[in-house]
């Protein structure tokens, strides 16, 4: 890992604060304005994955707004720690950026030898989206409610399967939370990213798992999956029929799912 006190940058955002940002990060050496060559926007998930659908709706503005052009990445691995270590070892001159997610600050928990130092191996640019949380299910899997879903993995905890995009991810720590409040010890089904996790639920090849509405809004609209709740106070304006926690429990939010996913 490089010793160079200059940190590396974490998560592509809005255009004015990715250009300040990288403005200070230093140019190429070659005496032209920034940027003088390819960008290139890291995703630690596979393509099609929330992350991956976030980064690709702003990799165009933002090539637009800096001038240049945005590459797009897909290195996938270990909840996002294999491109987060590559983004580390890369040399920090602002042409290469990482997006990515709660998952950055519950690696250090979760994997003991990582390739990176987190606070000081990157530099957060900021906030680009807060995405809401969904629980959904197989459409044929039994439970109709959440609070059904609650009693049932009690009762059959040992054969049920809980799906996540990979360790570290942000529907993996909402599992964990579940399995947490519930006092239950499901199986869990880490993926390579939401997308193929997704695609096993909607083909029921596993049981549920809890995920952002960026990917599972289009399947619960389609009928594909069944969707139990949103964890966030309100009820998502894409998906109007879909109640909160507090809605589907008949008291107060859960408290056990993360009200939203930030990148």
């Amino acid at each position: 890992m490089s010793t160079s006190s200059r940190p590396r940058l974490v998560a592509a955002l809005a255009a004015v604060s990715l250009v300040a940002a990288c403005s200070e990060g230093g140019g190429t050496g070659s005496g032209g304005g920034y940027p003088d060559r390819n960008i290139t926007i890291v995703v630690p998930f596979s393509a099609g994955g929330p992350t991956d659908t976030v980064t690709r709706l702003i990799a165009e503005p933002m090539a637009k707004a800096l001038g240049g052009q945005i590459v797009v990445k897909n290195v996938e691995g270990a909840g996002g720690t294999v491109a987060a270590g590559q983004v580390a070892q890369d040399k920090p001159d602002g042409y290469t950026v990482l997006m990515h997610h709660i998952g950055m600050s519950t690696a250090p928990a979760l994997y003991k030898n990582l390739p990176y130092k987190p606070l000081e191996d990157f530099a957060t640019i900021g906030l680009v989206t807060e995405v809401p949380m969904t629980v959904v299910a197989r459409k044929d899997f039994p439970p109709a409610t959440l609070a059904d879903l609650t009693a049932y993995v009690k009762a059959n905890a040992a054969k049920v399967t809980l799906a996540n995009a990979g360790i570290g991810a942000a529907s993996h720590l909402c599992g964990l939370l579940f399995q947490s409040a519930t006092g239950v010890k499901l199986q869990e089904v880490p993926y390579q990213g939401t997308g193929p996790a997704l695609t096993d639920l909607v083909g029921g090849q596993v049981d549920f798992m809890c995920d952002q509405t960026t990917n599972t809004s289009g399947q619960i609209s389609a009928g594909k999956v069944k969707a139990y709740a949103v964890t966030t106070p309100e009820r998502v304006e894409s998906l109007p029929d879909v109640p909160t926690t507090t809605e589907a429990t008949g008291g107060p939010r859960c408290g056990w799912a993360p009200a939203t996913s930030r990148c």
